[in-house]
């Protein structure tokens, strides 16, 4: 009799336990740095194969079956993301066993020197398998270093001084936008932003020069940056006010003013 999705699903479900339980069992084979979580996801497709595969007919208990199913996924896709060399592998297992053993007979960490001569090598030879071993971990980038700060690797090696090519291009996008908004302003509301922002003169000698007040020049400020920052948001996404009213009108004309401003390959040219 065939079995229904909603059978397949449920069963699924039902024996989710076993995936942890072979990834404990197997994860004791593997270095740290192997994603306990990939081996789940892995296990949990191996799961998924043996659910669709399973054949009651061939007197295979299902959890039986699936183990073997889930082992398996899990070592094929440990394999599949290892590029080192199996022999490499199996000498880097050795050289655990025979360092484990030695700290258990000795009572302390083993010297270089006497590892080499359990392994019946060199301690030049040794040390070169160490370097072999420590250059073939591949880690992955949210993996925590070994410290206090529980900084990840993908923290460690960024290089917060160089931005990626993506933010050059946003930061030059918003600059272009920034100098048209700028432009397009009504002429006392630019004066006084280039000449409070970009010349850093005080309001009272901005409100000598329009001949206004120092109040009227903050008043103008302010309509100024709410013009500039609706403007802009604009262009990203945000709607312009649409309430009807005159400053509403004038704001949702200013954002198409400046959409239709520059081409947006001369926009990111810097």
């Amino acid at each position: 009799m065939a079995v229904t999705a909603a059978a397949r699903i449920a069963t699924i479900e039902e024996h989710l336990p076993l995936v942890r339980h072979i990834v404990f069992q197997v994860a004791v084979h593997f270095p740290r740095h192997v994603d306990r979580e990939e081996l789940a996801r892995a296990g949990t497709l191996g799961l998924v194969e043996a659910a669709q595969r399973f054949d009651e007919t061939r007197g295979v208990p299902f959890q039986r079956f699936a183990a073997q199913r889930i082992r398996g996924a899990i070592l094929d896709a440990v394999r599949a993301a290892d590029w080192a060399p199996r022999s490499l592998r199996t000498s880097a297992r050795a050289l655990d066993t025979t360092t484990n053993r030695l700290a258990s007979e000795l009572g302390r960490a083993p010297s270089t020197d006497e590892v080499a001569d359990a392994m019946a090598t060199t301690p030049e030879q040794l040390a070169r398998l160490q370097s072999r071993i420590h250059r073939s971990v591949v880690l992955a980038l949210d993996h925590e270093t070994d410290g206090d700060d529980d900084v990840s690797l993908r923290e460690l090696i960024t290089d917060a001084t160089t931005p990626e090519p993506a933010e050059v291009l946003e930061t030059r996008e918003l600059r272009g936008y920034l100098r048209d908004a700028i432009a397009l302003l009504p002429a006392r509301h630019r004066l006084v932003v280039i000449g409070y922002f970009l010349e850093g003169r005080t309001s009272a000698e901005l409100a000598c020069l329009l001949g206004v007040t120092e109040s009227r020049i903050s008043q103008l400020r302010s309509e100024a940056v709410e013009t500039l920052r609706a403007g802009i948001a604009a262009q990203y996404g945000a709607e312009a006010a649409t309430d009807g009213s005159a400053a509403g009108r004038r704001r949702s004309t200013f954002a198409a003013a400046l959409a239709d401003r520059t081409p947006w390959r001369d926009r990111v040219a810097g």
